[in-house]
């Protein structure tokens, strides 16, 4: 049943991804509009959607300093012990 849910997903990808788009501009707009800022702790935390943004380029931060780690000598080829 599982794997039948996932390639109904994987045929209309392109509506998915609108999806997920349209409910992340739904949640900053929530936050802009609804979300108390009086008890903010910093400045930054006063721009709508300051969070969302910093986890997402956190994410991709993550992303590309792990790829860059293993390309630098996590990643050898196969036969590096038959020498």
């Amino acid at each position: 049943m599982i794997v039948k849910f996932i390639d109904f997903l994987r045929d209309r990808l392109t509506l998915v991804i609108r999806c997920c788009i349209g409910v992340l501009a739904l949640l900053v707009l929530w936050d802009a509009l609804f979300v108390s800022k009086e008890h903010a702790h910093t400045m930054v935390e006063h721009i709508p959607g300051f969070w969302s943004l910093f986890g997402f380029a956190a994410c991709v931060i993550i992303i590309i300093g792990s790829k860059w780690y293993g390309h630098q000598g996590i990643m050898t080829r196969e036969d590096y012990y038959d020498d």
